[in-house]
């Protein structure tokens, strides 16, 4: 099957077969490999992307769903020039992140909660965020993470 869609603001068109995942569109033809694969239950998050600004696990949705979707990715959230997202830059400042195979789908994750709930408590990061795992963190700094790139979001 052709699908059609935007990825990082630009057109693309994948051929494949009718059970791919978003997930492997983007990994396997489109090179996009800062969306990792964790669990393949999508219990982990790491795959998490965002499809017409909502957080999305694309391990969990076919690839044909996005059919005319706006997809964001982990290297699309940067500026053209390299300049990091604020959420990019808060993780990075606040040590968010140890071994970073969570990195991705947590930053964004936390871009998406901060755009649906930018007034969320600690306690609602916290939660907001369960459907990510990170097994090196313990969390303290990803929740400051999220407070500072929201700050600096200006939400």
């Amino acid at each position: 099957m052709q699908v059609q869609f935007t990825v990082n603001g630009r057109a693309a068109s994948v051929d494949v077969p009718p059970n791919t995942l978003l997930v492997q569109a983007l990994r396997e033809q489109l090179a996009l490999t800062g969306t990792h694969v964790g669990c393949d239950t999508s219990q982990c998050g790491a795959c998490t992307v965002l499809v017409n600004g909502r957080a999305v696990k694309s391990c969990a949705m076919l690839a044909v769903q996005a059919q005319g979707a706006e997809v964001q990715t982990i290297e699309g959230l940067a500026a053209p020039d390299g300049t990091l997202h604020p959420m990019q830059a808060a993780f990075k400042e606040c040590h968010g992140l140890q071994c970073g195979f969570c990195t991705p789908g947590m930053v964004m994750s936390a871009v998406d909660l901060v755009k649906h709930h930018p007034k969320a408590s600690e306690a609602e990061i916290r939660e907001l965020l369960e459907g990510n795992l990170c097994r090196c963190t313990g969390y303290q700094n990803i929740v400051r993470a999220v407070q500072q790139g929201r700050e600096a979001m200006g939400a």
